[in-house]
């Protein structure tokens, strides 16, 4: 009822002896049609709509959830880019550029074991590269270093060409990534890290008090 409402207009009404004319909303056409086993009722040419239902077929139901997963995805980061209002250079780009920024801070302006906590952050970034190429079958160790190389060379970010492994400007071939990924994940990382950690923590401190217990 809500979604017909957005797709009309209208209102909700509890009873039919409530309906006013104001109430109505409009269509130009309402019909029934048996698609498989299931009857579907179809209502078209409404005005201002703010709701809409995409019908998917497919030969089963895999090809089915793949494209529904597709379709999700594809208006999920469209609604992102506007609650965002702006993008980040995708095909691994940013996550490179990262790890080559994070490498130079560690190395010019840290010191101690703080180093290493650095170094292994920005060592996790290069996973989302890494699958990236691997998922195109390229050699990964050859895509990663041809990425940070002409980053370095050309002073801009450079992302993976999924086609040879080479390096490629994601900006001026159109990829981006979502920013409030980007910030999500930035987030979670160490959050995750840290209850793992704890929980390594607290399994090494009970196998201490069962041994001592024993003794």
């Amino acid at each position: 009822m809500e979604r017909l409402i957005l797709a009309c207009g209208g209102n909700a009404v509890h009873s039919f002896d409530d309906v006013t004319e104001k109430d109505l909303g409009y269509a130009e056409v309402v019909y029934e049609q048996t698609l498989g086993e299931d009857k579907y009722t179809f209502v078209e040419g409404v005005e201002n709509p703010f709701s809409c239902t995409i019908l998917i077929k497919g030969p089963n139901e895999y090809s089915i959830a793949q494209v529904k997963d597709a379709v999700r995805d594809g208006l999920r980061a469209v609604k992102n880019v506007y609650d965002d209002q702006g993008v980040l250079p995708g095909a691994g780009a940013f996550e490179a550029s990262c790890n080559s920024m994070l490498l130079d801070y560690s190395r010019d302006e840290v010191s101690g074991k703080a180093i290493l906590g650095i170094e292994a952050f920005a060592n996790a970034l290069l996973a989302i590269p890494k699958a990236i190429s691997d998922n195109a079958g390229q050699d990964t160790q050859q895509a990663i270093i041809n990425c940070v190389k002409k980053s370095r060379e050309n002073k801009t970010l450079m992302g993976i060409d999924v086609t040879n492994g080479e390096a490629l400007n994601p900006i001026l071939h159109g990829i981006f990534d979502n920013y409030c990924v980007k910030k999500a994940f930035l987030n979670i990382g160490p959050v995750l890290v840290q209850q793992l950690l704890l929980v390594d923590e607290v399994m090494r401190a009970g196998k201490q008090m069962k041994k001592n217990a024993e003794e």
